[in-house]
């Protein structure tokens, strides 16, 4: 707090307080206790005239709250004094002063006293306080978590030493994790920029702290708000960029927090490069080169893609779809989709070994960091370190990502999406299980937005190409926590998949049966395969025989018929009747006897309550009763 501002909240009190002991003096009645009031007013300006001199390091949210308990007690004392100056008798006669006034004043201006002496040693430094313990000033006797709160921050402020800036911290990371009223509180007594200060200056374990203090405190839009505010993004983007492993890591894990409790500062983050940032991190030493991130000669290859392209050139033949862009069932009048195709597991691998080798050869790639900083030097960073900022980083990913077209295009701009691949199959637990979450939220805004859907998921990308094997390789096994953002993902993709795509529906198909699935995966699968029976794929047709013929329609005759819970029975309900209403000539279909369930279902009055499935339904038993009329005789 400048020193401009305390001499103004000062310079009431203090006057008020001479004339308390001006007035004193003129007193005709109770003279002892006017005397007595005098004496600890003349202590209390000699402290707020110390006060004044120390301006600069006064603290100021307790200054304020002080000084405004202080002037409300000096008004009360003037008040007294006051009526103990008149002379004449009537005046006597008609002034009544309550016994207990003076006791209860006197009292008043002690616990001001205390208060601003308080405020004197807090706002020094601990060396120069030789550690006093500081105890609770008298204001803060009903609220003494307060005081605790103001004197971590105060500490923050004027620390001398790094350690005690970093005891503060984690003191206040203390009072955070206990309960949300303490968080704003810290918040409300402006502990965020002296927090973000240290994060700037501190070592690293100080850092450390800053950042998990603020990652903390962001437990509601309106903290988030004020935390962005304060100016974090620009301080967490500064840490990504030059800062030490392991505070790097806090701060990723921090982003992902205030990002998750309030996803409008996604973009704050984005606007200050924090994507790129996070991408980088992901990308080291899981991919060698990242083509957003450095710039090729004109001789060399520009980037991964470019290595796969001749790859896929010179051992595939590839021709074809190299030629053909992906076109999904916005511009379906034009051409038929043509998605993500086959791609090996061993093809990926063998995607990044080539691209890393790249690196070695004298022709390569010449690496040009545009952010202007480097990973040389964290080859020798703890593995656990390593691990732990890839985890952080992917999981920041996650929640930047969560329904944001502009982070989701820097994101697939970037090899990101080829990063997620990797560390899908070699990354340990916890980066496997961000990685795929976030996968899963950029997947759903590509299924929003037609222009991302072509731009990051076209038929050569080597990047979806590569994340789509890993996505199968863990739904086809079957046996992974990271199923149910598998299968949304894959769900979200359906519309650019190929019609020589074979691999998908089966995995998917088999993931419905009850004896092998909890009803989660099921139901999700039974979600994501009705994705690709819609009417909106424009493969539909390709995709609904693909269920049949994986055995799909008595899977989910199985649901509907025998599910717990409705939602289930309805979103097996909404996925065979697509497939009735596209191939209404499989004989497999009355075989199953699917009419009779779709009839059943229309009668149920739980399961076409919506209005929109209820047509459906009429649709589809409409084109079964139509066709399966006419070859009934063949099918027995």
């Amino acid at each position: 707090m400048t020193s401009s501002i305390v001499k103004d909240i000062l310079a009431s009190p203090i006057q008020m307080a001479d004339q308390v002991i001006k007035l004193a003096d003129e007193a005709q009645t109770f003279k002892l206790e006017c005397l007595e009031l005098k004496a600890k007013t003349e202590k209390l300006i000699a402290l707020l005239r110390q006060a004044a001199r120390a301006s600069n390091d006064l603290y100021e949210r307790p200054t304020r709250r002080i000084i405004d308990d202080t002037e409300q007690v000096l008004e009360k004392a003037l008040q007294l004094v006051d009526k103990c100056r008149g002379n004449g008798l009537m005046k006597r006669l008609f002034t009544i002063i309550p016994a207990t006034a003076f006791r209860k004043t006197s009292m008043q201006l002690e616990n001001s006293l205390g208060d601003i002496q308080w405020l004197l040693r807090v706002s020094i430094s601990a060396d120069e306080r030789d550690d006093e313990y500081l105890g609770l000033p008298p204001i803060a006797a009903n609220e003494p978590i307060l005081c605790l709160i103001w004197e971590q921050i105060a500490i923050l402020l004027t620390g001398c030493s790094m350690e005690d800036r970093s005891d503060a911290a984690a003191s206040l990371v203390s009072l955070a994790r206990d309960n949300d009223r303490y968080n704003k509180l810290i918040i409300e007594e402006g502990g965020v920029p002296p927090l973000l200060k240290l994060l700037k200056e501190g070592h690293v374990e100080g850092q450390e702290n800053a950042a998990r203090a603020i990652g903390l405190l962001g437990k509601d839009p309106e903290s988030v708000e004020q935390i962005v505010n304060a100016g974090v993004c620009t301080v967490f983007a500064k840490i990504l960029k030059e800062g030490d492993m392991k505070v790097q890591a806090m701060v990723a894990w921090a982003i992902s927090e205030l990002a998750y409790h309030h996803p409008k500062c996604q973009d704050h983050f984005a606007q200050n490069n924090c994507i790129r940032l996070l991408v980088r991190h992901l990308a080291f030493e899981t991919i060698q080169e990242h083509s957003k991130y450095s710039i090729a000669s004109k001789q060399s290859m520009s980037s991964i893609h470019s290595v796969v392209l001749a790859s896929n050139a010179q051992n595939q033949n590839d021709h074809h779809d190299k030629k053909t862009m992906l076109e999904d069932n916005d511009n379906k009048h034009h051409q038929i989709a043509r998605p993500v195709g086959n791609q090996s597991s061993n093809q990926m691998h063998n995607l990044v070994t080539n691209t890393m080798a790249m690196k070695h050869q004298p022709n390569g790639h010449a690496h040009v960091s545009i952010a202007g900083t480097s990973m040389k030097g964290r080859e020798a960073v703890d593995p656990v370190i390593k691990a732990q900022m890839k985890a952080m980083a992917a999981k920041a990913l996650w929640q930047l990502a969560k329904g944001n077209i502009t982070v989701c295009r820097s994101i697939t701009e970037s090899r990101a999406l080829l990063c997620f691949a990797v560390l899908l199959e070699k990354g340990p637990d916890d980066v496997k299980s961000f990685s795929a979450f976030a996968l899963m939220e950029i997947t759903a805004v590509a299924e929003q937005h037609a222009e991302l859907r072509r731009s990051a998921f076209k038929p050569n990308s080597p990047a979806a190409k590569a994340m789509v094997d890993q996505l199968l390789r863990i739904i086809q096994k079957g046996e992974s926590d990271l199923l149910i953002p598998c299968i949304r993902s894959i769900g979200h993709l359906a519309r650019t998949f190929r019609a020589t795509e074979t691999r998908i529906i089966a995995p998917l198909v088999r993931l419905l049966d009850e004896v092998e699935f909890e009803l989660e995966v099921r139901l999700e699968s039974a979600i994501a395969l009705t994705k690709f029976a819609c009417t909106e794929n424009f493969l539909h047709e390709t995709h609904c025989s693909a269920i049949i013929e994986a055995g799909g329609a008595k899977l989910v005759i199985q649901m509907i018929l025998f599910g717990d819970q409705v939602i289930h029975k309805i979103c097996a309900l909404k996925l065979l009747a697509y497939v009735a209403m596209h191939v209404p000539k499989s004989e497999t279909l009355a075989k199953d006897e699917v009419l009779g369930v779709l009839e059943w279902g229309r009668k149920n009055s739980q399961l076409n309550q919506d209005p929109l499935i209820d047509d459906l339904l009429e649709q589809a038993t409409g084109r079964l009763e139509l066709y399966q009329a006419r070859g009934t005789r063949g099918f027995h």
